[in-house]
């Protein structure tokens, strides 16, 4: 049981998914801190001078100067302001996924398949055998093939 383990846990598939899932969870924390550290500070700045983190509404009607102290008087919120972090965070990664995959279709694109080979045998009307290409007559039937009878090769 630890060999199969072992050997599905190595093969080049599971490797190549974990990698992915360490960098791209790295690769999300680097777009939500230029999303809440270089983004959002000035998109605050034209709002008022508020942290854009901070920006809410008050559910149960009455006022409170951030949302620090609403959660301290244990009022329920509408995070706002999180909430449009978290979905430019989100464009943001989709938008570079998408870039990628593009660019991966491109470069597979860009790859011409080769081309079939020519096919060096074809079939006997007669006896159905396979004879070479260039053959005018059967070498099992001696049936006339190809060029002579009128038909292309």
């Amino acid at each position: 049981m630890w060999k199969e383990f072992k050997e599905f846990s190595m093969k080049g598939n599971m490797v190549d998914l974990a990698i992915g899932v360490i960098i791209g969870g790295a690769f999300g924390k680097v777009v939500t801190s230029i999303v809440n550290d270089i983004i959002m500070p000035p998109v605050g700045l034209l709002l008022g001078k508020v942290p854009f983190k901070d920006l809410f509404l008050s559910l149960n009607g009455k006022s409170y100067p951030n949302l620090e102290a609403a959660k301290a008087d244990s009022a329920v919120t509408l995070n706002y302001g999180q909430f449009l972090s978290t979905l430019i965070d989100f464009l943001i990664v989709a938008f570079v996924i998408f870039m990628v995959v593009k660019q991966l279709n491109r470069l597979r694109k860009k790859e011409d398949p080769k081309p079939a080979p020519k096919p060096e045998i074809k079939e006997c009307p007669e006896c159905l055998s396979e004879i070479p290409i260039k053959a005018t007559r059967c070498k099992y039937c001696t049936a006339a093939v190809g060029e002579l009878r009128g038909e292309q090769a």
